[in-house]
């Protein structure tokens, strides 16, 4: 989780208290931010196993007897049925559930509107892989790289997440029963880390695909793009391109 965004969602909670939390899409800084604040209980939800127990291996040490880390996907009902969340967090979640629940976005809101009490945060990030080439340098760097990323994902077998804007979830979420208070953008810095991490994330698929030919061939560009975006970083401090955002919704 940036420690931007999880700043200014305790700036818009203020003084209300957190109660029970749902984590409705987990990963380790999310939890980790979860577990700081002063909540009754929380409920943090993964669709991967080997993700989950990641998460439980960072947390175990906070983690109180009516704290539950649970493997489940949100297109079975059963999941959390008859439960309900003052507090909902969905971090980057509308993005993630392509991966496992594909086609199943316009339903997400839904699905979780019957667990949230008081109030729903969505994390998200504006979609920078599915638009025309950027004009900036930085933009084009980061452009090449995610669609690099996504088709060494795809030549896996797996499938690529798949980001919706700030637009089109605020008005899913005005037709799933929820009312729009806040919508904040947050321009993005990307550093060292998240290059080597998007380039690095091909390295199994490569090292198994059976076309040895054509798993060089990506190795060789995502190289040669890691090396470029390394270059601008070390020359301008960072590439400037793409948002964050978070929405605030509360259920009528």
């Amino acid at each position: 989780m940036h420690p931007q965004l999880s700043r200014y969602i305790e700036e818009i909670q203020g003084r209300r208290a957190w109660g029970s939390l749902l984590d409705a899409g987990t990963g380790v800084q999310s939890i980790q931010w979860i577990a700081d604040l002063e909540t009754n209980r929380w409920s943090a939800i993964s669709a991967s196993p080997s993700h989950a127990k990641k998460v439980r291996k960072a947390i175990s040490h906070r983690q109180r007897p009516e704290d539950k880390i649970i493997v489940g996907n949100w297109l079975s009902p059963k999941l959390l049925e008859n439960e309900t969340y003052d507090t909902v967090i969905a971090d980057y979640l509308l993005g993630a559930v392509e991966g496992f629940s594909p086609y199943f976005q316009s339903f997400l809101f839904k699905r979780l509107r019957p667990l949230t009490g008081k109030v729903l945060y969505v994390k998200g990030l504006e979609p920078y892989v599915p638009i025309p080439r950027p004009d900036s340098e930085a933009g084009q760097l980061i452009w090449e790289i995610g669609r690099h990323r996504d088709a060494c994902v795809s030549l896996g077998g797996s499938l690529p997440y798949r980001e919706y804007p700030a637009q089109w979830a605020a008005h899913h979420l005005q037709i799933s029963g929820y009312s729009v208070r806040e919508i904040k953008h947050f321009d993005i810095r990307h550093k060292a880390k998240f290059i080597n991490a998007q380039i690095d994330l091909c390295a199994p698929v490569l090292k198994n695909l059976s076309d040895r030919v054509l798993a060089a061939a990506l190795k060789l560009r995502g190289e040669a793009l890691r090396e470029r975006a390394l270059d601008f970083i070390k020359a301008n401090g960072a590439l400037d391109f793409g948002q964050n955002y978070v929405i605030m919704a509360e259920p009528h």
